[in-house]
């Protein structure tokens, strides 16, 4: 399968997920696709890639200066585990926030 339609099939789970008041599982899709996302982006660069999960991924994205401010806060909020919703940057809508840096992958240049 494409990257393409493997980011695709994460975000309609993420929806599938969310429309079902399951949450937890809208965040993990949306997360899954971000790294699908990041690593369709990283084998375009000629620099060193980035290893670990999505989490690892997002984490990334948030320390990478290069990255807009808003770009980074969304995966802030993605990161967030929801046992820290109180006291850290948390998303309502993991959805928005995946798409928003997935479609800045899309446009970045390496």
């Amino acid at each position: 399968m494409q990257p393409a339609a493997l980011i695709e099939q994460e975000l309609a789970a993420a929806e599938v997920a969310w429309k079902d008041d399951n949450d937890g599982k809208a965040r993990v899709c949306a997360r899954r696709a971000v790294a699908r996302a990041a690593e369709e982006w990283l084998e375009r660069r000629p620099t060193a890639r980035w290893h670990g999960d999505a989490m690892e991924h997002l984490r990334q994205i948030q320390q990478d200066a290069s990255f807009p401010l808003s770009i980074r806060q969304a995966a802030e909020r993605l990161s967030t585990k929801v046992t820290h919703r109180q006291t850290a940057p948390f998303t309502n809508d993991p959805i928005s926030d995946a798409k928003l840096i997935i479609a800045h992958f899309s446009t970045r240049d390496l």
